[in-house]
């Protein structure tokens, strides 16, 4: 399980059905102390939990899926990746650079991945049939695919990993064909390469396998439904799926359950405005900001870390797609002064989104200086051919 952002990179097909004469029945996540505080994300107090874990099961497989899992994630949260996957979607403005880690926590990450197959193969090695030990190696390899292609942006060696997730996957399905939760990865190969440009599936590494988005979808709607220890992960893949299908209405319920499962995420929540905002219900939108800003002023849990300037960027752009320019330009001003303390997407976005107000309140003065302002903040961004000219000057 390595929640919603591997959802396009671990990637599994199906085959024939078997019998396995040692089922694996895994728990709810939920009953785990480190998964509450993962979904919520509190990725310090989950760190601290698996680094025990891997401490007191030095030998389970799973323990160090899990704490690499957290390493990886801890990272990107940092970074803002997940901020951004969510809230800013597939937008082509940016294109973000490597993530930068330090050499410890890669040696860390890389080094729990090993250690998790290595066990792993152990255990297939003295039983073939082992399923816990397929589904660990298909989580491992699923793990090292998304570091690959989020971290080092090495897209064929993530797809490579993401194959061996697929063989392992479709091994514990062979074996147990009632363990839902392998379904997750089925469903993503057949989703993930149904969207595959076609140079990509020529290389080979998809077998030949041409995808099935639809079908893909009905698996995970599946695993949402009837899963344990990928049920949420599903659910949050599914929301994922939903918006860059262009279905909001079904994205938005599921949304809205993590956001109650999840409280401490505010990034559910933040979501849920861009839903209603593509819904055309401008008046909903606006109340679920309130509410994220009630949150924070309060310092609800998980809200303390969030900045006031991300809901006045989300703020601002909403009024702005709505017309309503004088108040975009309050919050858009707002975002741009906390700027700072922004992860790059949004931060990049804000003076964009302000420079375009100024453009249409016909201050263009005022719409060069931001503009200027998105290439100082992201020079290496590919956004900024796009700029007008004379912000290139």
């Amino acid at each position: 399980m390595s929640r919603f952002l591997l959802s396009f990179f671990a990637l599994a097909s199906l085959l024939g059905a078997g019998l396995c004469a040692a089922p694996y029945h895994p728990a709810d996540p939920l009953t785990n102390p480190g998964f509450v505080a993962f979904y919520n994300n509190q990725y310090d107090k989950a760190y601290a939990y698996f680094k025990a874990e891997v401490q007191s099961h030095p030998n389970d497989p799973d323990s160090y899926n899990h704490l690499a899992q957290t390493i990886l994630y801890r990272e990107l949260f940092r970074d803002g990746a997940l901020e951004s996957e969510m809230v800013s979607g597939s937008n082509p403005f940016l294109r973000r650079a490597k993530l930068s880690v330090s050499p410890q926590v890669k040696t860390e990450f890389l080094a729990c991945i090993e250690r998790s197959l290595q066990l792993s193969n152990a255990a297939l090695e003295n039983d073939p049939d082992d399923v816990h030990a397929w589904y660990s190696s298909g989580v491992a390899h699923g793990l090292r695919a998304n570091y690959s292609f989020l971290v080092e942006k090495a897209w064929i060696e993530s797809l490579r990993e993401a194959a061996a997730s697929n063989k392992a996957n479709k091994q514990v399905l062979t074996l147990q064909p009632d363990f839902t939760d392998s379904r997750l990865v089925v469903g993503l190969y057949e989703y993930v390469v149904g969207n595959l440009p076609f140079y990509m599936r020529i290389l080979g590494v998809v077998g030949g396998f041409h995808g099935n988005k639809e079908g893909g979808i009905r698996q995970l709607q599946d695993v949402a439904q009837n899963g344990t220890l990928s049920k949420y992960d599903a659910q949050i893949i599914l929301a994922v799926i939903y918006r860059r299908e262009h279905h909001p209405e079904l994205a938005l319920p599921l949304l809205q359950h993590a956001a109650n499962q999840f409280p401490g995420n505010y990034l559910f929540r933040l979501e849920q405005v861009q839903m209603y905002s593509d819904l055309g219900n401008k008046t909903a939108a606006l109340q679920e900001l309130a509410e994220i800003d009630h949150l924070r002023s309060i310092g609800a849990p998980g809200y303390q870390s969030l900045c006031g300037g991300q809901t006045a960027y989300l703020r601002g752009n909403l009024l702005f797609w709505y017309g309503d320019f004088d108040h975009a330009l309050v919050n858009l001003q707002q975002a741009t002064a906390a700027a700072p303390t922004l992860n790059l997407d949004t931060a990049v976005l804000s003076w964009l989104r302000l420079g375009q107000t100024y453009d249409l309140k016909k201050n263009h003065q005022a719409a060069v200086v931001a503009y200027k302002e998105v290439i100082a903040t992201a020079p290496q961004s590919n956004g900024v051919s796009s700029l007008p000219s004379s912000t290139r000057s």
